[in-house]
């Protein structure tokens, strides 16, 4: 029988807010976090629980055995948007973390660059409920994407 490893100990280091963290991404002063900089998005644009993140697709880096885009690459790029909407709100100290992810997926996609625009569409103190319309340079719909987020504080939020 084997025992699973002890949790990792929370980080130390003090949290940038979500909305410094970002001007100083689009700035230049900070990397895009590791799965952006891994897929090829870029953050364009965040602020008042809207956010708008950018992808274009290459089927011989984001290809699925048919040779349309991957469908979990649309819910990486949606989902960073989304994440990000939600961070522009957040108090100093606060965090979140998603509950659930709901992809509806419309047509495929080979080459294009994809627009993820996302908004909060209705927050409580403890949850909020994100969807996200990703768009292609046509402006026709590819995916119509929902998440919902759990807002921590306190302790629940420390070293997130």
């Amino acid at each position: 029988m084997t025992t699973a490893a002890p949790p990792p100990e929370k980080s130390e280091t003090p949290v940038i807010h979500p909305r410094e963290w970002f001007a100083r991404v689009m700035a230049g002063e900070l990397p895009h976090p590791p799965i952006a900089r891994l897929v090829g998005i870029r953050m364009i644009r965040a602020e008042d629980g809207v956010a708008v993140a950018e992808l274009q697709a290459d089927p011989e880096r984001h290809g699925n055995p048919m040779g349309t885009m991957h469908g979990g690459i649309l819910c990486d790029l949606a989902d960073l948007a989304m994440g990000t909407a939600v961070g522009s709100i957040l108090e100093r100290g606060a965090s979140f973390t998603t509950l659930e992810l709901k992809a509806n997926y419309f047509k495929p996609v080979w080459n294009a660059l994809l627009t993820a625009n996302a908004r909060i569409v209705k927050r409580t103190r403890t949850i909020c409920y994100i969807e996200c319309d990703v768009v292609d340079d046509k402006q026709s719909l590819v995916a119509r994407l929902a998440s919902t987020c759990m807002i921590l504080r306190g302790d629940m939020a420390a070293g997130r």
